[in-house]
């Protein structure tokens, strides 16, 4: 009996360890650009949106707020899917230390994504 409690203690333990080793990423790692480019949809200028992960640690599940947006150009659902007020990120996928995703989109002005939310895990970049 004794001999399992240790066990059980030391596997708590090191879930904490590897757990703590990564930690929360704030929400301003994720650095949001716009800029315009290539020929007008319907009339309206094209964005192209980058999202760059500036946490050490790998982030999912992102969430931009999306109130309100608007796009004369299709986008795929799985690249932004609107969800009410906030849009998932390529369906919801890891985006590592470093690492950008992007989509475009066609409107009238850049519209003002910001990150909502994210969940971030190990791997954990030590090099930063």
């Amino acid at each position: 009996m004794e001999t399992t409690f240790k066990y059980l203690i030391s596997i708590i333990f090191l879930t904490l360890v590897i757990k703590g080793t990564c930690y929360n990423c704030p929400l301003n790692t994720l650095q949001i650009a716009q800029t315009k480019f290539g020929p007008p949809i319907q009339g309206k200028p094209q964005w192209r949106v980058s999202i760059t992960n500036n946490c050490n640690c790998v982030q999912s599940q992102i969430l931009l707020s999306c109130k309100g947006f608007q796009t004369a150009l299709s986008i795929d659902p799985l690249i932004l899917k609107i969800q009410g007020d906030t849009c998932l990120l390529y369906n919801g996928h890891v985006l590592a230390y470093n690492n950008t995703d992007a989509f475009s989109y066609a409107w009238d002005t850049a519209y003002p994504f910001a990150p909502v939310s994210s969940i971030s895990s190990p791997p954990c970049n030590s090099e930063k």
